[in-house]
């Protein structure tokens, strides 16, 4: 037998208002049950695991050990302009001339995360 991952944990103050963020960013919906002031709340994906948020007291003061990485439907860049109007920012700017790489956002939070480049822009650069 083996395990089957359930969720993402992902610790923060703000559950609820973390939460409505990454329904944003991902283009699903919170949890039915979810409401403002939630000390739990997910976001529900239709396919792998959710994203759950715990609200926890302590503040996030180190580098995440474990991040999310996004693959855009759209371009990079214009995913990475989305992101930063939905409240992101920017912390490390990992691409390269060639068009490799990826940029390192943060949440609202200061939680890191990667966005990548399409899958139409993988191909273009494999051809």
């Amino acid at each position: 037998m083996v395990s089957v991952v359930e969720n993402v944990a992902i610790d923060c103050a703000d559950a609820y208002e973390l939460a409505r963020f990454w329904s944003e960013v991902v283009g699903c919906p919170l949890h039915p049950e979810d409401e403002p002031g939630s000390r739990e709340t997910e976001v529900m994906l239709p396919e792998g695991p959710n994203l759950y948020f715990n609200q926890v007291p302590e503040p996030k003061t180190v580098k995440n050990r474990l991040h999310l990485c996004l693959r855009p439907k759209t371009s990079r860049e214009e995913e990475v302009e989305r992101l930063l109007g939905l409240g992101a920012t920017r912390v490390a700017d990992r691409r390269e001339s060639d068009g490799a790489g990826w940029a390192v956002l943060a949440d609202p939070e200061g939680n890191e995360f990667c966005v990548l480049r399409s899958e139409g822009e993988r191909a273009a650069m494999s051809s």
